[in-house]
């Protein structure tokens, strides 16, 4: 009898057990009445123990209410070229989306429209990559792949986001709206992880990039030849005007030098001529013995030798 009435008591107890329940800050907690919804709790505002009829008649689901970021299917897309409008290169484009449910009642709807994280994945990757898409097969490749300071390519980013998530139609509501008010689900951020080629037209971007880089090189060169000659050319003509400059000065100073000396010898020729002729004669003679290696036979009554033995005397 006793042993009967243990076997009746555990499952008692553990059916009663089954009417507590706690709740995580990090999460909603949805309870159930026979499969209808009665309350949503908010782990951020009423984390803790609660009560609940026992199973099976109220039940709980769970939802995780902390940011939740997963990564877009990779997405190739055309571009559109700038000038002629048409379709230019294929790219690929990786994106990553953040979302999340912001309170109870998005919660609620949540669970009722979408069930799980992972339907939710599932029921954003076709909405937004085909979004994506739209967006980018109407842009310039210049446009997407471009180096730019940080500050220039977030202002770039950020307007690429709006139109992917704005509306398409005046009457229509944006994707950010749409989502939370049809699923519960509020989108925080979308944004562009990376932006590539695929292998397929790969070769033809690198001969691209290289015909460009000659031609950036063809045309740095150029410039190079250019201001080599205007520096060359700059420096030749001051050269010149240097050199005429440094002529002109040696021409006045010379004559300068020329008038001075003659100044000099009509002094020293004003004050003793006799003298000064004879200094004159020497110089002739010493220019005319230096320049010749002949033997001259001068006479002893030559008049060289008067003036050597019988100098003028000098002026006192």
């Amino acid at each position: 009898m006793k042993k009967l009435r243990w076997l009746l008591i555990i499952p008692l107890f553990l059916w009663l057990q089954s009417a507590f329940y706690t709740v995580d800050q990090t999460e909603f907690a949805a309870v159930n009445r026979l499969g209808e919804p009665i309350v949503t709790h908010d782990g951020g505002s009423d984390a803790g123990l609660h009560f609940k009829a026992p199973w099976p008649i109220d039940s709980v689901r769970r939802i995780d209410r902390r940011l939740q970021v997963f990564d877009l299917p990779s997405l190739e897309s055309m571009t559109r070229d700038r000038e002629t409008n048409q379709v230019d290169k294929t790219i690929t484009v990786d994106a990553f989306v953040c979302w999340r449910i912001p309170d109870s009642a998005s919660a609620d709807k949540f669970l009722r429209k979408v069930g799980t994280i992972e339907q939710a994945q599932r029921l954003l990757s076709p909405r937004l990559t085909g979004r994506l898409a739209a967006v980018i097969s109407s842009l310039p490749l210049d446009d997407l792949i471009k180096v730019r300071p940080p500050l220039e390519a977030e202002k770039q980013m950020l307007a690429l986001k709006k139109q992917i998530l704005e509306p398409n139609q005046a009457n229509e509501s944006s994707v950010p709206e749409a989502l939370k008010e049809e699923y519960g689900i509020e989108l925080v951020e979308m944004r562009i992880r990376r932006i590539g080629f695929p292998e397929a037209v790969r070769a033809s971007i690198a001969e691209r990039i290289r015909s460009e880089r000659q031609s950036k090189v063809a045309a740095y060169q150029a410039e190079a030849t250019i201001e080599y000659r205007r520096i060359v050319n700059e420096a030749e003509r001051k050269a010149a005007e240097t050199l005429t400059q440094a002529k002109a000065e040696k021409t006045k100073i010379e004559g300068q030098a020329d008038a001075e000396a003659d100044a000099l010898r009509n002094k020293a020729h004003a004050q003793d001529p006799e003298f000064y002729s004879f200094l004159q004669k020497l110089a002739a003679y010493k220019a005319m013995l230096s320049e010749t290696r002949d033997t001259l036979l001068i006479s002893g009554n030559h008049e060289l030798f008067d003036l050597l033995l019988n100098p003028p005397k000098p002026m006192r």
